[in-house]
């Protein structure tokens, strides 16, 4: 499976044949279909298998903090590091996401992950830490920044795992306004 998930972040899904596959490993097509009905099947396991991994890293990383901020802190934090750590799985998941026959399968992932992350975003509003508003549309925005800026800043630009973390943690703790700058009411047109 890891030689597959190199190849496949290599060269594509589509690219890369089973033959490919079995011939970098060293072993037969038999040994091949032995495990895996077939090519699909086994990126549907490399994807659910690697979903599975970051969500136990996440668990791991806030089971103790009784903090809701400090929560979402960590999950932002480990989540980045482990999609660095993990590049090849990242961007096998970042293909998968346009692919029509995988991307049903990243979206329950993401579902999942909004599903985990709502309590304690709803948690960090009862305690006044974070402004009041829907956790789902927040959860939603805090999952989205930090994945695009992982998929930009990771996988385009090759930025180490702490910058990535900074930089998601900034922006949705603080926001894109100044310290000191209010929010001004929207434009007319955009009203209507």
């Amino acid at each position: 499976m890891a030689f597959a998930v190199s190849q496949f972040a290599s060269h594509g899904y589509h690219p890369t044949s089973v033959t490919d596959i079995v011939d970098g490993v060293g072993v037969g097509k038999g040994v091949f279909y032995w495990y895996f009905e077939s090519k699909e099947e086994l990126l549907r396991q490399i994807l659910a298998e690697a979903q599975r991994d970051l969500r136990r890293v996440q668990r791991q990383a806030i089971a103790d903090e009784p903090d809701p901020l400090r929560r979402i802190e960590a999950g932002i934090t480990v989540s980045v590091g482990w999609l660095s750590h993990n590049r090849d799985r990242f961007a096998v998941m970042e293909l998968a996401r346009t692919d029509e026959h995988f991307a049903p399968l990243i979206r329950r992932g993401e579902e999942q992950a909004v599903a985990d992350a709502v309590p304690h975003v709803r948690a960090g509003m009862d305690a006044g830490l974070i402004r009041r508003g829907d956790p789902l549309v927040v959860t939603h925005a805090i999952l989205g920044v930090t994945n695009h800026l992982a998929r930009v800043l990771l996988l385009d630009q090759d930025r180490p795992a702490v910058e990535v973390a900074e930089a998601s943690l900034t922006f949705c703790l603080e926001g894109i306004l100044a310290p000191g700058v209010a929010r001004r009411p929207p434009m007319s047109h955009l009203a209507q």
